[in-house]
């Protein structure tokens, strides 16, 4: 166990026994860790903390989950509930899609909740630059919201452009840019692009295609990129537990930082992520 307390800043709960997610509720769809069949069916906070049993994860930021599209704002009825019943997850990051005609509506909707911190993304190629999409982007920062972004890294030199022209948005790159499971030149060539803007920071997460090897490498490199201030651990659970168990995950990245100081470590699995999530 991490001699500091963890936050983790990236998990999900779900229930799609009584709610519809596309993807848990029509398999199969093309997923990159293969084979998900056996992902429970419905997660909840205390199904997460049996898990997290034996780290001190002191606070937590619930990602979306790609429940129902028609109805983006009632994820956060859902996740409202089970903070009322469980005071878990703290803060949330909600679905919105900043092309569409509800989007104004919608983020309003999400702002007005005191644990919304932000949306997550998945564009298309292109996307980002698309002026009715980045008009999506200047509402939601206008309303204090911060944008999580989950792309291959052959979209990061449209990330970093990006990053450039809205500098007073904090962009948080999901899953560690999805590095590639062999050959990671290109990969991090465009991670270093993109840390190169200093308003966007890294979750070193969703590792679970790599070999031991390539975690550590993957790890160290976004570290070195970003700074110690800039990246952030995250478990990605329950969907990773299709390839590690929870301690497993967070003893790996427990391991790899062995060697860095005090200072840093905290601030890794702690003090970046209650920063960045103004959890303070």
């Amino acid at each position: 166990m991490s001699p500091f307390p963890v936050v983790d800043a990236h998990f999900h709960v779900w229930d799609a026994q009584a709610h519809y997610y596309p993807w848990l509720s029509d398999r199969p769809v093309l997923f990159r860790y293969g084979d998900y069949s056996a992902l429970p069916r419905r997660y909840s906070v205390a199904d997460y903390r049996r898990d997290a049993k034996g780290w001190r994860v002191v606070r937590g930021v619930y990602m979306e989950a790609e429940w129902d599209p028609r109805d983006p704002t009632g994820e956060m009825d859902f996740i409202a509930g089970a903070r009322e019943k469980e005071a878990f997850p703290t803060v949330a990051i909600a679905q919105a899609w900043l092309d569409r005609d509800d989007c104004a509506a919608v983020l309003e909707s999400h702002a007005a909740r005191a644990f919304v911190r932000g949306v997550r993304q998945k564009p298309k190629p292109g996307q980002m630059d698309d002026a009715r999409w980045r008009d999506g982007l200047t509402r939601l920062v206008r309303l204090g919201l911060h944008l999580e972004l989950q792309a291959p890294f052959a979209q990061m030199s449209e990330a970093a452009r990006l990053a450039r022209d809205f500098p007073g948005t904090t962009i948080v790159i999901n899953h560690a840019g999805l590095p590639p499971p062999a050959d990671r030149s290109a990969w991090r060539a465009a991670m270093s692009g993109l840390a190169a803007c200093g308003n966007v920071a890294v979750k070193i997460s969703g590792l679970g295609n790599l070999d031991a090897a390539a975690r550590r490498e993957v790890t160290l490199t976004l570290i070195e990129q970003f700074g110690a201030r800039r990246a952030m651990f995250a478990s990605n659970y329950p969907v990773d537990s299709l390839r590690d168990g929870f301690d497993a995950i967070w003893r790996t990245f427990d391991d790899i930082t062995r060697g860095f100081s005090d200072t840093e470590r905290r601030a890794l699995f702690h003090d970046n992520a209650m920063r960045i999530y103004r959890m303070q």
